[in-house]
C-alpha cells in the first residue's frame, strides 16, 4: 500500500508542476511579447 500512496503523491506533484510550468510559460511569452511591442514603438 505504501508504493501505491506514495505513487500517487509523486502523480500529483507532477501535475502540479507541470500546470505551474505552463502557467509561467504563458506568462513569460506576454510578458515578452509585451517588451517587444514597448522596443517597437519606442523605434519609430
Amino acid at each position: 500500500m505504501n508504493s501505491y500512496i506514495f505513487f500517487e503523491t509523486a502523480l500529483q506533484i507532477l501535475v502540479v508542476a507541470y500546470l505551474i510550468s505552463v502557467v509561467l510559460l504563458l506568462a513569460a511569452s506576454k510578458i515578452g511579447l509585451a517588451v517587444i511591442e514597448t522596443i517597437e514603438d519606442a523605434q519609430d
